[in-house]
């Protein structure tokens, strides 16, 4: 596949003409018979990977085999309606479901000497590396992990590498990661391409995939409007595309504010946040813009539960949303959750430390239920008689009690002061 960068000439996006060019170039010649796509799931449906996609699958489906696997990660499979809204005409009885426990082939380790010097010192072990057993065993000619670069909880910019080693990656990996990311500490991380976790990734990438016949396609995107606006597509092998990617998100997806919010306002799509799990994008993406003693308000009629799986949603229904300090202690005496790292650092990152409050505004769980996670509640046809979404403008807004800061979709970007950026 041939290299290519892609940025658009306005603040419109790219033209859907555009991008095809660009991927016909790239593909040009390449005698491909077999090609496995690694696109996000439906919870990346502003991505504008959906369209690259549905190109893809109508320039190469009629002369080659063409399997689709999401990188799920952790997360739950597609529905049939996620899928056709994202990807068709490719035919969703094609997609491939990677299971994260279960589907992945053990490549080797991260030494632990390298670890505890890319996490100065906060983690001292070795990492094990897996990723899906079709990388590696299914004699694909070209792997195309396609998505989104924008600032992320755990690796500072999403995409690149992570796609593999966590979207089609093992338990492992996935809990190790999440793990290194929350002791690093999360603010030090997110809106940075060059970060511990990241480092992770390229070493491994580097020792047990060279020569695999990968390759990427990233996107940086917003969507101001709801209407997904593509600033730059990036193609080829290696770090290059991730790393012109991740230089334009910086421009598009961070948001400084002038001075720190005493009350923000989040909206979760009901059709793409059904768990705490994804929905708590509205609290990692927003705590550097935070006031003390502030209050973040989450508009959430969509969640539904609290973990992805079962398993996953009992820890944290049994640990709660309650601090760092918490969760450490929770780890000692509990093994379900020291086997599961990544839930745990999750709890970490969901919790606001008790420098400001969290308010879960929901109609599917209680307010019993919520305030029992640590957080507090107010049901949802309430707030929104308060914060109608309908009525609010991104960013500020003047209500009659008050003001407060509305952001209408919490994966599209990074919230905060610069001081608090640049000091972290």
């Amino acid at each position: 596949m041939r290299s290519f960068s892609l940025y658009a000439r306005g603040e419109g996006g790219l033209a859907e003409a555009e991008v095809r060019r660009a991927l016909e170039w790239a593909l040009e010649g390449g005698a491909l018979r077999r090609v496995l796509l690694l696109p996000p799931d439906h919870t990346r449906l502003h991505s504008g990977a959906g369209s690259i996609v549905r190109m893809l699958w109508e320039m190469l489906a009629p002369a080659c085999e063409v399997d689709v696997m999401p990188a799920l990660g952790t997360h739950v499979p597609m529905t049939e309606r996620e899928w056709r809204e994202m990807y068709a005409p490719a035919p969703y009885e094609r997609m491939i479901v990677h299971d994260w426990r279960a589907d992945t082939v053990r490549l080797g380790e991260v030494p632990a000497a390298f670890v505890r010097e890319i996490s100065e010192g906060r983690m001292d072990e070795a990492v094990p590396v897996e990723v899906n057993r079709r990388l590696l065993e299914a004699k694909y000619d070209l792997i195309l992990s396609i998505g989104q670069v924008v600032p992320h909880e755990v690796v500072g910019m999403a995409n690149g590498n992570k796609n593999l080693f966590v979207g089609c990656g093992g338990a492992g990996m996935i809990n190790a990661s999440h793990m290194l990311g929350a002791l690093y500490g999360l603010e030090r991380i997110m809106g940075r391409a060059r970060t511990p976790v990241r480092a992770l990734f390229d070493w491994a990438e580097d020792r047990f995939l060279r020569g695999a016949p990968v390759a990427y396609i990233q996107t940086v995107a917003t969507a101001p409007d709801g209407e997904v606006r593509l600033h730059g597509v990036f193609g080829g092998s290696g770090r290059e595309p991730f790393a012109r990617a991740a230089e334009l998100a910086r421009a598009k997806n961070v948001t400084f504010v002038e001075r720190p919010l005493q009350r923000a306002v989040v909206w979760l799509d009901g059709g793409e946040f059904r768990s705490t799990w994804l929905g708590n994008k509205a609290v990692y993406r927003t705590r550097m813009a935070m006031a003390d003693g502030g209050e973040l308000v989450i508009l959430a009629p969509g969640v539904e539960r609290f973990g992805e799986d079962a398993a996953i949603d009992e820890l944290i229904r049994g640990c709660g949303y309650r601090g760092r300090e918490a969760v450490l202690a929770r780890m000692r005496e509990d093994a379900g959750l020291r086997a599961n790292r990544s839930a745990a650092a999750h709890l970490i990152h969901g919790s606001s430390e008790g420098r400001f409050r969290i308010t879960y505004c929901t109609r599917r769980l209680t307010g019993e239920e919520v305030r029992g996670a640590g957080y507090g509640h107010l049901p949802f046809d309430e707030a929104v008689r308060r914060f109608d979404p309908a009525r609010l403008a991104p960013g500020p807004n003047d209500l009659p009690d008050g003001p407060a800061f509305f952001i209408p979709n919490p994966a599209l970007g990074l919230w905060s002061t610069r001081d608090r950026f640049f000091a972290s």
